[in-house]
């Protein structure tokens, strides 16, 4: 055609943004729940240990609660079922976690950095499962108004 432009994508880009790299992008970052939940399934009591170690009572509830969140939520970001549940269900998870688990503006010097960097990672997640969650709701939109 006269004027037209090709909208092939070059080998990198095409690469970049091709399912298969978005699936292992997914998987990876659903990685340390997956571990997480599986650790936690198999060690049942040490999951229920850490959950007191948190204040979390009564613990094994909390412990049983956080393995399904764990899986559950990484099995729909994984499958694509109602992906933007899953993610947005781990986010909050993690951002929740981040305040309990990484409280920097208590801890004495020595421990203050560890924990501040360990609270902005936990906030980076929680980051990429809201863009996980904004891009499926809006490639939902799109196919809706297709």
């Amino acid at each position: 055609m006269l004027g037209h432009i090709s909208e092939e994508k070059p080998g990198l880009q095409r690469l970049a943004t091709s399912p298969a790299v978005y699936w292992i992008a997914l998987l990876a970052l659903c990685g340390a729940y997956l571990q997480g939940g599986i650790t936690k399934a198999l060690d049942f009591q040490a999951a229920v240990a850490e959950m007191a170690h948190f204040g979390l009572e009564p613990a094994q509830p909390f412990a049983l609660a956080v393995i399904v969140l764990e899986l559950g939520a990484s099995f729909l970001i994984l499958a694509g079922f109602y992906r933007w549940i899953g993610a947005l269900a781990l986010a909050g998870f993690t951002a929740m976690a981040a305040f309990l688990a990484n409280a920097f503006w208590l801890a004495d010097e020595t421990d203050r950095l560890r924990l501040m960097n360990a609270f902005m990672e936990h906030f980076g997640l929680a980051g990429g499962f809201i863009l996980v969650a904004w891009h499926d709701i809006k490639q939902g939109i799109a196919r809706t108004r297709s």
